[in-house]
């Protein structure tokens, strides 16, 4: 069995898309994955499964999700391995107390190459993003914060391939599925 978590994006977020999180995990549970648990109302699903790739348990979880919930919620999966490489390349000041820093999770097949390439200017002396495995690591200089040019990468179409959480969510998530 592999240690996973499903990062589901766009549910409870503005009132949007309300997912209970118990119904969350029973819809897992159904589907026959095993050890699942929530963690937050952000949509994140830490479970077990004996299935081995990536994009072939993002591809059975969507199907899940709309049947059950009736709406498309994209799903980004990592296994624990995958999570710890993400955590591990992140750059040394990525979650200092002088930055907000947050991880941008891919969905499989989209590279951090790819994403580069298009990615627009960002606010020099404020926003910082660096590649990584399945992800970028994206940090703004917490005194300067409403100065980040982040949302112009957010309103590009390659955003909708992509799910944030801060640099402490994707931690703890890593301490949770280090638990299991």
């Amino acid at each position: 069995m592999t240690a996973y978590v499903a990062l589901l994006r766009g549910i409870n977020v503005g009132g949007k898309n309300p997912i209970g999180m118990q119904d969350l995990a029973e819809c897992f549970r159904a589907a026959g994955y095993e050890e699942v648990r929530t963690h937050l109302q952000s949509g994140n699903v830490l479970f077990s499964s004996s299935r081995r790739s990536g994009s072939d348990v993002e591809e059975t979880i969507e199907r899940m999700l709309r049947q059950r919930f009736d709406i498309p919620i994209p799903a980004i999966v990592r296994s624990r391995d995958e999570l710890d490489a993400t955590v591990a390349s992140a750059p040394a000041d990525h979650g200092s107390a002088e930055l907000r820093s947050d991880v941008f999770f891919l969905k499989h097949p989209l590279t951090a190459d790819v994403v580069m390439a298009q990615m627009p200017d960002l606010r020099a002396g404020v926003d910082a993003i660096v590649p990584g495995p399945g992800a970028l690591y994206f940090s703004r200089v917490a005194a300067q914060a409403g100065k980040t040019r982040i949302t112009r990468l957010m309103a590009m179409p390659v955003f909708q391939q992509m799910t944030v959480r801060t640099w402490r969510t994707t931690t703890r998530l890593l301490g949770v599925l280090h638990e299991s």
